[in-house]
């Protein structure tokens, strides 16, 4: 049983390793970091975060943004299944960030979010 579990183990290691290897140079980390960067900022803006909450929309903009990467290299071929996992993705993120958001914090980013999009735009 050990030896499963070790070798379970391995194989998990070794794909890691293989995905954050053919990550392409223009889109490494680098990028993933200077995008959530400017994402945490406009919701700072927006939300008025704390030093602390800044720090954790930072971490989970980074999770998301390295996670949608990692779906449109594994699931481009396969446009319905990769439009379904980016929406669960969106619907995790959208989840973790108004529990870190206080709720007139939150009502100040749901503003300005539909303010940003169509959605929110009055037809004249």
């Amino acid at each position: 049983m050990k030896k499963a579990y070790f070798f379970a183990c391995l194989l998990v290691g070794l794909q890691s390793v293989a995905m954050a290897s053919s990550v392409s140079e223009s889109e490494g980390p680098s990028a993933v970091q200077a995008r959530a960067t400017a994402l945490t900022r406009t919701i700072a803006e927006k939300a008025r975060l704390d030093e602390g909450q800044y720090l954790r929309v930072k971490q989970l903009n980074v999770r998301m943004l390295t996670e949608i990467d990692e779906l449109k290299s594994l699931l481009g071929a396969d446009s319905a299944a990769l439009d379904q996992r980016l929406a669960d993705a969106q619907a995790r993120y959208e989840s973790d960030l108004m529990s870190l958001l206080r709720p007139a914090q939150l009502a100040m980013y749901e503003q300005a979010r539909t303010s940003m999009t169509a959605l929110g735009s009055t037809p004249r």
